[in-house]
């Protein structure tokens, strides 16, 4: 499950002589990863049905390269969905597959046409990020790796103008060669991309404790 902290919106009016300050609290973003099984617009049925506020999804089978392209039926079914403005925040998170970073050069281009496919569905479906792990250098070292997750994110980006669904890259727990557990890797990619603007970043609380940060005080 994820969340996001709420936010106070004040608004001032005039009444008469005095200042009337109304204070909006906007609703608590509480919402976990949901099934697309028997089609993407299943998701938010789903996610309703436990009064979720926010979804993620996969927007293909996450244990696959690729897949058929999305019918038109489909993504208007998700878009005119009864229920789909009930959920303040909806995102999707990339198959387990890809890896940016990937030595072996059929895998890296796997990788990229892969992470290619699924921000063209995520931009159907009018999702503003998808969530990707940036990728393992697989013993070819930290800057080696940090360089392929760079030329491979500028090789999606070059080849997809027009896309505005955002690459979201996750911070990582560090596994084996996993790159993004330390802030400085993120830093690294989003400073060194041509297009910078076409990235953000997904902070995953779990993923970031167990890399070594200490977010129990609220301080790192």
């Amino acid at each position: 499950m994820f969340r996001s902290a709420q936010h106070d919106t004040n608004r001032v009016q005039r009444v008469g002589n005095q200042l009337l300050i109304t204070v909006h609290r906007s609703q608590l973003l509480l919402g976990a990863h949901m099934s697309i099984r028997g089609g993407v617009s299943m998701a938010i049925e789903r996610a309703r049905s436990i009064q979720c506020t926010a979804m993620q999804i996969f927007v293909k089978n996450n244990m696959q390269w690729f897949a058929r392209p999305l019918r038109r039926d489909e993504i208007s079914a998700f878009l005119e969905h009864v229920q789909r403005g009930e959920l303040l925040s909806i995102f999707a998170h990339a198959n387990y597959l890809i890896n940016l970073a990937a030595t072996n050069p059929q895998f890296r281009a796997n990788s990229i046409r892969a992470l290619s496919e699924e921000l063209i569905r995520a931009d159907q479906l009018q999702l503003p990020f998808l969530v990707v792990h940036p990728g393992a250098h697989l013993g070819a070292g930290e800057e080696a790796g940090l360089e392929r997750i760079v030329e491979s994110i500028d090789r999606v980006h070059a080849g997809l103008p027009k896309i505005k669904t955002r690459i979201a890259l996750e911070t990582t727990a560090g596994q084996g060669s996993c790159l993004g557990s330390k802030f400085e890797h993120l830093a690294y990619i989003i400073s060194r991309v041509r297009e910078p603007e076409r990235l953000c970043v997904c902070l995953d609380t779990a993923h970031v404790f167990a890399a070594g940060y200490d977010i129990s005080t609220g301080i790192i």
